[in-house]
Order: C-alpha cells, then structure tokens, then sequence
C-alpha cells in the first residue's frame, strides 16, 4: 500500500486547516505534496467509489505524532463527508481522549504524555456521512503499573489521584 512517513515538528503548523483539507479534497493521489490529508481522501474515496472498506495504518515511535494523525485523519472524514446529526462527530469521540489518556499515558524518557495504548479507531459510515465511532484500546506495557526506568514516570492516573488525596471526594479511598 501507499506509505507516508511524517514527523512531528513538536510546534503547531498552519497545514491542517480547513482550507487545507478542502484543497486535498477531490484531489488524486499525487496531484498534490504528500500529507495525511491525501492518505485519508484516497482511503475516502475508495470507499465512496467500490463501497468497500478502508484502512489507515498510523504507526510509530512514542511522539511521532500518531494520535494528532489519526485526530487529523478524523477531522478530513468529518469535514469532506459531513456528520450524521447535528453535532461534530470528532468532538464526540475524541472528547473521551483526556480521560484515556489518565489511565494509558506515561512519561517516558522521549515524551511527557506518551500513550501506552494501541488504538484501534473504527469509523462508520452511512454512504459519504460520518455516523460514529469505537475506538477499542489495549494496553501496551503492563509491566509500567510495578516498574519504570529511573527518568520515567507511571501512568498519569497514580500521579492524579495522589495529588488529589486530600480533596472530600477522595477521603474513603485511602491514598
């Protein structure tokens, strides 16, 4: 299949905005600069095209920017293809990112907030609308909840919920 290799730049570029994903929009593979966008509109239109479906493969070391690229994957979907219902899709589903990054993100030696999970994100369609998602997580290294490197940290959650100790919601937990 077709290859993109990114990097992250660790710094917001002006290359993901709307504007950007309507330019890739329609677009052949190879009309224009490879991006993530133009992964996502042949994988769109494949599937629009033989109703078919496709696949993303996002794939990397800790802070390469897999989770931005899969947010960014999501967006183009819900952009060029609309939303089944009112409201934005990938508001909804990666309103749950925060809460999952607490019990699966670690601070490794090469990035403060590396998720610990592998992530499997399934879109759903209803011909070109976006009618929701699953992402389904595993966790990466169970080893990390009894063990970790001397410049690495646990899962944010044990940090969170010890800095919390003292608040009355969590008196009866014994922390």
């Amino acid at each position: 299949g077709i290859i993109l290799i990114a990097i992250n730049p660790y710094k917001p570029l002006p290359i993901y905005e709307e504007e950007v994903i309507r330019a890739y929009s329609g677009r052949e593979l190879g009309d224009m600069d490879p991006h993530i966008f133009a992964l996502a509109e042949e994988a769109f239109r494949q599937m629009v095209r033989f109703g078919k479906n496709q696949s993303l493969i996002i794939s990397g070391e800790s802070g390469a920017g897999k989770t931005a690229s899969a947010k960014y994957a999501m967006r183009f979907f819900t952009t060029v293809g609309g939303c089944w219902g009112n409201s934005s899709m990938e508001e909804k589903v990666l309103g749950s990112v925060p809460l999952m990054e607490a019990f699966g993100n670690a601070k490794t030696t090469r990035n403060d907030n590396s998720s610990r999970f592998g992530k499997y994100l399934e879109i759903g369609f209803i011909e070109e609308n976006v009618t929701g998602a699953t992402i389904k997580t595993y966790l990466l290294e169970k080893s990390r909840v009894t063990f970790q490197a001397k410049e690495e940290r646990n899962y944010h959650i044990f940090y969170q919920l010890c800095t919390s100790a003292t608040l009355p919601e969590l008196q009866g937990l014994g922390l």
